[in-house]
């Protein structure tokens, strides 16, 4: 180690020819390469000649003694990546936030929509101002008419923090994206990867308010209808959510735990595991999306008994709508008994994977996220269970939606380990 310290000062000591940019193709990374002169005295003549002596060949040579001088890089990565993780993070607190907003009914109190914005009301004259608006809507005139002012506050607080922490996340977003890309901390396919989380952070803001426009809208005339927002709406909101979640946890993994360079190859012993394994992440994620139905249709308060639906393990009400098909969207009955198919089988490929993975060339990394998928799908199943049975209680609910986020984290990390172990470095 005092060696490579020694060739990394020495480097900075010995006399250099002038400083020559190279750029690279693309325009975005640079490298300044300094030929290092040595002074070697001549018997013959009394004055002293340089002879090129290129240290930094030694240095390439040698990729420890590499990335033990050549540091600035690999700091920038990291920020890179832990911007990515904490943007992820941001979002995932997102959902459980609007998980909350949705489980207390607090989705609809605020009517109008600022791109920067909303003011916060101070004066009680505001107050009432921002009262009043919210009860020219359906909400406030088939359910909530005797809703007082104090109580109205409480939820319009709600949906503006879950307002306020979407805006953060935007700025979150797009300002270190401008700055690290002026910089040229971005290659080609990280600015690909980049310009589409921008993409999916606008399209999340823009279909979050046309979901709450959807509860606004005066279509509730039937006796049974409820105000309440579109559970298609709802679902695409989710869904941006997860995928946008899902792009900056991947991204995070690839500038933290990257991939070396050189060959990927195929490990038979890995290949049910990892196709499995993408299994899982994908069945987690339809599971989470068949919950935005299940929210969007109250559907969690039909039939609150398991294993049977009431005295039924297929209820007689399942295919009650016409056409057929309008069930799986818009009957709460078959809702609900999809998302328990879908959640009972991501339980049985999670087991199945953690079993089959149990005798597999693993990295210890890669056994511990294994072992912990197993884990989560068992605890994930016990809290729908739990959130069922008691009629869905705000706590159980919104640990139920962060439970379906934190399988998914650990789906996403355990294929990316999977990967690594299929490289051989050069």
């Amino acid at each position: 180690m005092l060696g490579m310290a020694n060739l990394c000062r020495y480097s900075q000591l010995v006399k250099v020819a002038p400083t020559k940019l190279l750029g690279s193709n693309s325009g975005v990374s640079r490298l300044v390469s300094r030929q290092l002169i040595t002074p070697i005295r001549n018997n013959n003549h009394k004055h002293t000649i340089y002879k090129g002596f290129q240290i930094q060949n030694i240095i390439k040579s040698n990729p420890i003694i590499l990335r033990f001088c050549s540091s600035s890089q690999p700091k920038r990565s990291k920020l890179v990546g832990y911007w990515l993780l904490g943007c992820s993070g941001m979002v995932f607190t997102a959902v459980v936030l609007g998980g909350v907003t949705r489980l207390t009914e607090s989705g609809l109190s605020m009517v109008t929509w600022k791109l920067l914005g909303e003011k916060l009301p101070r004066t009680d004259e505001e107050w009432e101002t921002e009262f009043k608006k919210y009860q020219q809507y359906p909400e406030y005139i088939y359910k909530n008419h005797s809703l007082t002012l104090s109580e109205f506050k409480w939820i319009w607080y709600m949906e503006y923090a879950h307002r306020t922490w979407g805006r953060l996340i935007g700025a979150s977003v797009f300002i270190p994206a401008a700055v690290f890309w002026a910089k040229g901390w971005f290659d080609k396919a990280m600015k690909i990867r980049v310009s589409a989380y921008c993409a999916l952070v606008a399209a999340q803001g823009l279909m979050g308010w046309y979901m709450v426009k959807s509860g606004l809208e005066d279509r509730f005339q039937g006796p049974s209808d409820v105000p309440r927002v579109s559970q298609y709406r709802l679902a695409a909101h989710l869904s941006l959510a997860f995928i946008l979640y899902s792009g900056l946890l991947a991204g995070a993994l690839r500038v933290l735990r990257p991939f070396p360079k050189g060959a990927l190859v195929r490990i038979k012993e890995l290949a049910a595991v990892t196709g499995l394994a993408h299994a899982v992440k994908a069945m987690a994620f339809f599971t989470a999306v068949s919950g935005a139905f299940v929210a969007g249709l109250d559907a969690g308060l039909v039939y609150n008994s398991f294993p049977k639906m009431g005295d039924n393990w297929i209820p007689d009400d399942i295919l009650s709508f016409a056409p057929t098909i309008k069930n799986f969207t818009e009957n709460p009955t078959t809702v609900q008994f999809d998302h328990r198919v879908l959640g009972t089988s991501t339980l049985i490929a999670a087991t199945t994977l953690w079993l089959m993975a149990r005798g597999r060339p693993l990295s210890p990394v890669a056994r511990r996220v294994v072992n912990g998928v197993g884990a989560m799908a068992w605890l994930q199943v016990c809290l729908g269970i739990m959130t069922l049975v008691h009629y869905v209680p705000t706590p159980l609910g919104a640990s139920h939606q962060a439970g379906s986020l934190v399988l998914l984290s650990l789906a996403i990390w355990l294929t990316h380990e999977i990967k690594l172990l299929k490289y051989i470095p050069k």
